[in-house]
């Protein structure tokens, strides 16, 4: 065997090899086609020594190398964009770490309303004493308003400050009025009834204003606190029939949440991207591979031309 002969056969192993690895990379069945039909080509020069060894190396020329550099700068391009999306994700991760640091979660709500609820029935329950005894003292319980400053951003629903303004509306005859709150008179009855036995019900807030609305635990109405006024009145729900209590989740945690589904979104678009081939690149594929399983292809091997002039032209597209 002459060593030209043993050269090109040694170069046609190795584009076929760089075909093989491009179409395991990719998944592509046209691409996997075109490597099974190079290696035939190749089979048929290498087991016969009759035919025109430079033709073997005038189809790796003409088209093996076109498609290789092809499929490769769509490789390169792909993995450019899938590393976007990767740093988008990490971006997104670190932004989660960093919620989830300072995020009140729903286990801390849950607990600290409880605790705000004892504060409250017990803030009552020694304005009832003041307003009885004609006292000065003052009648709540110490950081009662921390609860609100806390978790009204994430947790507390929005009205309008139309409803705001109907939910605190009240008739001043109706009321009982200390230097430190003002209270309706039926609703500091109702409390003494049910032994000051309440819990926190909804957090509202409108703006800056906020309202701390609670239940009674052994009877279904409603009372709210006004924390900016120090005022407790009975909360009439039907005003609030337009609000969305649909989620209990803090606002920071519906972020996290939202950041973890579009980084799971984000992880399955790389993996398809890739290994993405344009249709238009695959239609052309397919074509060339239907050239080249021609069983007369040698006869029309200067045919390639043509096709090479083709594939070299969409190295030059925008379709990728």
């Amino acid at each position: 065997m002459d060593e030209r002969r043993v050269y090109i056969l040694k170069e046609s192993r190795t584009e076929i090899s760089r075909l093989q690895l491009l179409s395991v990379f990719f998944e592509e069945e046209s691409v996997y086609k075109i490597y099974l039909r190079s290696q035939v080509i190749h089979q048929l020069f290498e087991q016969n020594e009759d035919l025109d060894i430079d033709k073997l190396e005038l189809f790796h020329v003409q088209f093996t190398s076109s498609v290789i550099e092809l499929l490769r700068k769509i490789k390169k391009n792909n993995e450019k964009n899938v590393s976007l999306l990767y740093d988008e994700i990490h971006l997104n991760e670190e932004l989660m770490e960093r919620m989830n640091s300072s995020v009140y979660t729903d286990k801390n709500f849950n607990l600290d309303k409880q605790k705000q609820a004892l504060k409250i029935n017990l803030s009552l329950r020694k304005l009832f004493q003041v307003l009885s005894e004609l006292s000065t003292e003052f009648p709540f319980s110490k950081n009662i308003n921390s609860f609100s400053s806390r978790y009204a951003k994430d947790f507390f629903y929005n009205i309008s400050p139309d409803q705001l303004s109907q939910l605190i509306d009240y008739d001043p005859k109706e009321m009982y009025v200390d230097v430190s709150a003002s209270i309706q008179k039926k609703l500091m009855g109702m409390l003494c009834k049910q032994d000051f036995k309440t819990e926190f019900f909804y957090g509202l807030k409108s703006g800056q204003l906020i309202i701390e609305v609670y239940k009674f635990i052994d009877l279904d109405r409603h009372f709210l606190f006004f924390p900016s006024r120090n005022l407790f009145l009975f909360c009439d729900l039907d005003i609030l029939k337009e609000v969305d209590w649909s989620t209990n989740l803090s606002e920071k945690e519906k972020i996290i949440q939202e950041l973890s589904y579009k980084n799971d979104k984000l992880e399955s678009s790389a993996a398809a991207l890739k290994s993405y081939i344009p249709k238009e690149i695959i239609a052309l594929l397919e074509e060339n591979y239907l050239k080249i399983s021609d069983i007369n292809f040698l006869d029309h091997l200067n045919n390639f031309d043509v096709q090479a002039n083709i594939l070299k032209a969409m190295l030059k597209t925008d379709l990728f």
